[in-house]
């Protein structure tokens, strides 16, 4: 029995579906010729189906894998062809049969090349969750300075003789909220106030502009209570015997009621329904607002009873910010450890850790660990580059420092100074760097002028003029 392409592929649908799909698919008669080949096979080969159809197999693969399932009869998997017109292939190749009777062989194969490239895409993202995913256990990096007693009265919310209790964390967007309730959450399951496997549920309360909706996710509802509603659990349930974590608590008016009842009573009540749920729950509400001015008295008095304020960056001294930074850079030193199994040494110049450390961050610990990756981003060498090596430094200069992310204006009048001059600043800035002025010399000159500008904000702007 002759297998001829008519009798491979009987339906015009299934050569349109292996067209479609992302492998390559050749097949060979038992002399190696070729009876189908689809588009895929065609592009790799850089020719055409039509011209492939019926030619030997070896003039456009010459080293298939298909040669050997025509003398063994046997599948053959996973075979790595390398080198093949300039590609790199993994194959897998099996015999036809049909009635007992060995017809030929076909092959299901990919470029290497293109799997490579979506294994450097998912370690990239994988490295990139890794770096920015919240702390697990943050307290012996930052555990002093200004926050040293915030981390001793967090381990006391779920420490204390008397019990666990509800808390607030405020403090402006960045400075850490989740990390700290994420901590608390570590510490209650090692000391066994909550089990291993305790959950921990996190809501941004702010995503919810239909109460009705917010009520629902949050307290659960059954089918029927309010038009398209259906039976769910709220996270009052889901965080049972754990902890439910409100984040930007301050949006949540509209349902304030209904949370403190849940508080007092241990007893959360699906929307719609009449049955009780109990509900074993340690809530921890964070909010960049003072809670105090937004709740209801009793709800506030009830979820304060440890309040905690998280400082600004800004507001922190040099000492915890460099521990801050010495933190994220190991942090992302072991995220490429973890990724690429390379053993990864960053080193940032002093002019540039001393930028990063000296600049204003709105956006608090956030921004400033952003900031620091892409800084490292820009330095560090491609994947692709770094070839067999086992070990690399990255040096980090203040060409890599992504300035224009850095919040603040790039200019403060200094409101303690005299009156500042109108003056053209970069033309100034250029007028004394042409007198010989270093960036830090004219830092203070323009200081002396009543204009607050670092050095090395001078320096980026000397960079752009070409006068560094």
């Amino acid at each position: 029995m002759l297998l001829t392409p008519k009798g491979f592929i009987e339906m015009n649908m299934f050569e349109e579906i292996l067209d479609n799909c992302n492998d390559a698919v050749n097949a060979v008669d038992i002399n190696g010729n070729i009876i189908f080949a689809n588009e895929i096979s065609a592009h790799y080969a850089k020719s055409t189906k039509e011209d492939m159809i019926g030619r030997k197999i070896t003039d456009f693969y010459p080293r298939a894998v298909l040669l050997t399932v025509l003398e063994s009869h046997e599948p053959l998997l996973d075979k790595r062809i390398h080198d093949v017109f300039g590609k790199r292939y993994v194959v897998d190749s099996y015999p036809i049969f049909r009635d007992g009777e060995f017809l030929g062989a076909y092959s299901v194969f990919n470029g290497l090349d293109e799997i490579d490239e979506l294994n450097r895409k998912i370690k990239y993202l994988q490295m990139q969750v890794k770096l920015i995913k919240p702390e697990e256990n943050i307290s012996g990096v930052v555990d002093m300075g200004s926050i040293k007693n915030v981390f001793k009265q967090a381990k006391k919310i779920v420490g204390s003789l008397g019990g666990p209790r509800h808390s607030i964390i405020t403090g402006e967007s960045g400075t850490g909220k989740t990390m700290l309730a994420t901590l608390i959450y570590n510490y209650a399951k090692r000391i066994g106030v909550i089990g291993k496997n305790a959950p921990f549920i996190e809501v941004n309360c702010a995503q919810f502009v239909n109460p009705d909706i917010a009520a629902m996710e949050i307290f659960g509802s059954v089918e029927g209570a309010f038009t398209g509603s259906k039976k769910k659990s709220g996270l009052f349930e889901q965080a049972n015997g754990g902890i439910l974590f409100l984040d930007e608590a301050h949006t949540i008016e509209n349902y304030q009621n209904l949370l403190l009842k849940a508080i007092e009573s241990g007893k959360v009540r699906r929307i719609g329904d009449t049955k009780e749920i109990s509900s074993n729950v340690i809530i921890i509400a964070a909010s960049t607002r003072n809670l105090d001015e937004v709740f209801l008295p009793e709800l506030y008095q009830r979820l304060a009873q440890y309040e905690m304020h998280l400082p600004s960056l800004n507001e922190r001294p040099k000492e915890e910010k460099e521990m801050l930074f010495s933190h994220f850079v190991k942090k992302y030193e072991q995220a490429v450890w973890e990724s690429h199994k390379v053993v990864y040494h960053v080193k940032f110049t002093d002019e540039a850790k001393e930028a990063l450390l000296s600049a204003v961050y709105p956006r608090n610990i956030r921004q400033f660990r952003d900031v620091i990756n892409f800084s490292i981003d820009a330095a560090a060498p491609l994947i692709e580059d770094i070839g067999f090596q086992s070990e690399i430094t990255t040096i980090v200069g203040m060409e890599h420092i992504p300035f224009n992310s850095l919040g603040g204006d790039t200019v403060k009048n200094n409101k303690n100074k005299k009156e500042t001059k109108n003056i053209n600043i970069d033309e100034y800035i250029e007028e004394l760097r042409k007198q010989g002025l270093g960036a830090r010399k004219i830092s203070g000159m323009l200081e002396k002028e009543g204009i607050n500008m670092p050095y090395y904000k001078i320096s980026y702007i000397l960079k752009k003029k070409g006068l560094n």
